[in-house]
């Protein structure tokens, strides 16, 4: 099947019971068992639930893997893949990481003897320095947040076949329809269902992908047993938004080229992040991984002002002040109080990320209003 089939029917068949076309909300915590260990496949909500059996499957099927796992949220997911390791235990990451990330890192598994090196991946012989006996895994973003830049990960999946670790992709900006990361060697796949997956910015939920049964086995024992599962409801949510994530995609993808050019040429904007640009650090990895270059833009006012940023952030209208990103409708957001408040100032500075640095998710809406809405805010 090619995407926009897969995106549809991948995974997920007609209710057996009722013939019903779309998967039903399976609203109930336990099932009734014939005898004591004899039943139908679940027993429990927590452990199983029919709904979200087929969303794992959909999200398995669109990221070409075997097992998918569904998650509360993606820092639930993020949390199940750290505890695949033990104290002791040493993670290589990107300097430039979801605040909420790099704060689960620092601020709750560091305290537990896990110890976290964040460098700049883009130069992949800095990850590789940095591999000791204590390396466990390497943890990929890319594109980054907020500064959009791009991580081989057929380099890293390479480093990390050599000294046996494991390799996780966070794919939440990117998705399947711009990315497949199994099938450049990584072992799992993290994904914020809350963003594109879904794409109405209606609900939370984060999940987790792999091919390896193995490695399969352990994380679902780590979500039953830590019982981090999202509802049926949500589950059913994120079924319907993947039915037209190509869809959205695909304007996603088009408005961001859009506006990433309209900024690029505007008087006022010193520096645009997108990597469609040829100038953009790693732009040829961008083409050789991705089928696209999304609709994840950030940039900086020339003057590097914080108020002169807030002063825009504050007259747009079609682009919501808000955290999150991904949905139908355009959002902007200001990094360094929001999204990424809970990395010290010293730290994003290193990586680049400045006080004044203003992110923008770009929607489906026609790209001459948007366009239109940043003119009048910028000026």
């Amino acid at each position: 099947m090619k995407f926009g089939t897969k995106a549809i029917h991948a995974g997920v068949e007609p209710d057996p019971t009722t013939g019903a076309i779309m998967t039903p909300i399976y609203q109930t915590s336990t099932y009734v068992q014939r005898s004591p260990g004899d039943h139908k496949g679940y027993e429990y909500s927590r452990t199983h639930n029919p709904t979200r059996t087929q969303l794992q499957n959909a999200l398995a099927a669109l990221e070409n893997g075997k097992h998918g796992l569904c998650f509360a949220s993606g820092m639930a997911a993020i949390d199940a893949v750290i505890k695949l390791l033990a104290p002791g235990d040493e993670v290589i990451s990107t300097n430039d990481l979801y605040g909420g990330s790099y704060r689960i890192f620092t601020k709750i598994f560091q305290n537990y003897g896990i110890k976290f090196h964040f460098t700049n991946m883009a130069d992949l012989s800095k990850v590789e320095a940095l591999v000791n006996e204590n390396t466990k895994m390497i943890w990929v973003e890319t594109p980054t947040n907020p500064l959009l830049n791009i991580i081989d990960i057929k380099g890293c999946a390479e480093i990390a076949k050599k000294h046996n670790l494991l390799l996780v992709a966070d794919n939440t900006f990117a998705t399947p329809y711009l990315q497949t990361p199994l099938d450049l060697g990584a072992d799992i796949v993290m994904h914020s269902l809350t963003k594109y997956m879904g794409g109405h910015s209606d609900v939370v939920m984060g999940a987790l992908i792999v091919n390896n049964d193995d490695l399969h086995e352990r994380l679902a024992f780590i979500q039953n047993a830590c019982g981090g599962t999202p509802g049926p409801q949500d589950c059913f949510l994120i079924l319907r938004g993947l039915k037209t994530l190509h869809l959205r995609m695909e304007r996603h993808c088009q408005n961001g080229r859009k506006i990433a050019e309209y900024l690029k040429n505007h008087p006022k904007v010193e520096k645009v992040f997108w990597p469609g640009f040829e100038d953009h650090n790693n732009h040829n990895v961008a083409k050789e991984q991705m089928n696209d270059f999304g609709g994840m833009i950030s940039f900086v006012l020339i003057g590097d002002k914080v108020e002169d940023a807030t002063h825009v952030l504050e007259k747009l209208k079609y682009f919501a002040l808000a955290e999150s990103l991904g949905g139908v409708e355009s959002l902007c957001g200001h990094p360094a109080t929001m999204t990424h408040a809970s990395i010290p100032r010293e730290e994003r500075m290193k990586a680049g990320l400045s006080d004044s640095l203003i992110r923008l998710s770009v929607g489906v809406e026609d790209a001459e209003d948007l366009i239109a809405d940043l003119e009048q805010a910028i000026g």
